[in-house]
């Protein structure tokens, strides 16, 4: 090291403590603590002393609210985060009000309906998975998480072998699955299968043929809704089931017509 680095070193280590002498000056003093008279004794029992003075209801209230902010923090599910977040709101907007903070007041009060609705939509998704095995396979409580989308008569929605990224729901219009001939009428989910094959590839091909309405919703959204509330895996499993069970059907009619025919048109030969 050179006399230049040397004296630029030591220029800087008396700016750091000259620095640190004043910034532990001004803590000293906001603790009303002497720097003469400094022991763990002293600067503990000035602690509490401030603590104690800072107890007041308002401060109650935020300390609280932090409480369940942080439990909302820990938990893994979303109607119990929901349920916290709620609770924490009502101490934070006690506090606000308490304490003439307004901004606190009007967030957390605003926070709190909003909590309140995403919380009810979750519990109806809930309610609509245990009813799944009944037969209810209604996908109305799947809206609020969808989008709007709208198709022209001839326009294609995907293809056999595309990339799938979303599952569809019918609204208005009429779609055809053009490999085996079948309608879909509104209500109709669509899509769905690509959710569950290993490389996410579209399984058959869908066209508009009479101008309609869809809404869709996205894997990454359908995953996000099954780890907020795996109850609706256990729906997403009937649902699809069903519908398997309906191709299948479809298929085994299909197959005994074709041999219906084929029979059939042996006869005469026999004869």
């Amino acid at each position: 090291m050179n006399l230049g680095d040397l004296y630029m070193a030591t220029l800087a280590n008396g700016v750091l403590d000259a620095a640190m002498d004043d910034i532990l000056a001004k803590l000293l003093a906001h603790l009303k603590l002497e720097a003469g008279n400094l022991t763990f004794e002293a600067v503990f029992q000035r602690l509490v002393d401030i603590a104690l003075a800072s107890i007041t209801i308002a401060n109650m209230f935020a300390l609280v609210g932090a409480i369940f902010f942080v439990t909302t923090l820990l938990m893994r599910t979303m109607v119990p985060l929901r349920v916290a977040n709620m609770v924490g709101n009502v101490f934070f907007v006690g506090y606000g009000a308490l304490a003439g903070d307004i901004k606190t007041f009007l967030l957390y009060f605003l926070m709190f309906p909003i909590n309140a609705i995403r919380l009810r939509q979750m519990l109806k998704l809930v309610e609509k998975a245990r009813t799944a095995t009944q037969g209810d396979m209604s996908m109305e409580w799947l809206k609020p998480f969808m989008t709007e989308r709208k198709y022209r008569r001839g326009d294609r929605l995907f293809k056999k072998g595309d990339r799938a990224n979303e599952m569809l729901l019918t609204v208005t219009g009429r779609f055809l699955v053009t490999e085996i001939g079948v309608e879909l009428p509104p209500g109709r989910i669509l899509g769905e299968f690509g959710f569950l094959t290993p490389d996410n590839r579209r399984t058959g091909t869908v066209q508009c043929i009479e101008d309609g309405q869809v809404l869709t919703i996205t894997y990454d959204r359908l995953l996000e809704i099954y780890f907020q509330n795996p109850q609706f895996g256990y729906y997403f499993l009937v649902m699809t089931t069903r519908r398997m069970l309906e191709n299948i059907a479809r298929l085994e009619a299909t197959v005994a017509q074709q041999q219906s025919a084929q029979q059939t048109a042996i006869a005469p030969d026999i004869a």
